[in-house]
């Protein structure tokens, strides 16, 4: 699987979806938004993940949910 700012490989994290050039779960962007800490905390804790980075992953995952069935 390949997006602008996720990738995935076997060989990183087992194939978890990650920021492009890093190690970070995109998962862990999620968790932050569903808790208190939102995003600003996420990037706090994960300083290797720009805030651009960040939202294109959002943007990505709310095109995917809202595009129409094919």
């Amino acid at each position: 699987m390949q997006h602008s700012q996720i990738t995935r490989s076997k060989d990183i994290k087992g194939g978890t979806p990650v920021f492009a050039g890093t190690r970070v779960p995109v998962e862990i962007l999620f968790e932050y938004i569903e808790s208190d800490e939102g995003l600003a905390g996420f990037l706090e804790q994960y300083p290797g993940v720009s805030r651009e980075q960040a939202i294109a992953v959002l943007d990505e995952a709310k095109q995917e949910l809202l595009a129409e069935p094919a």
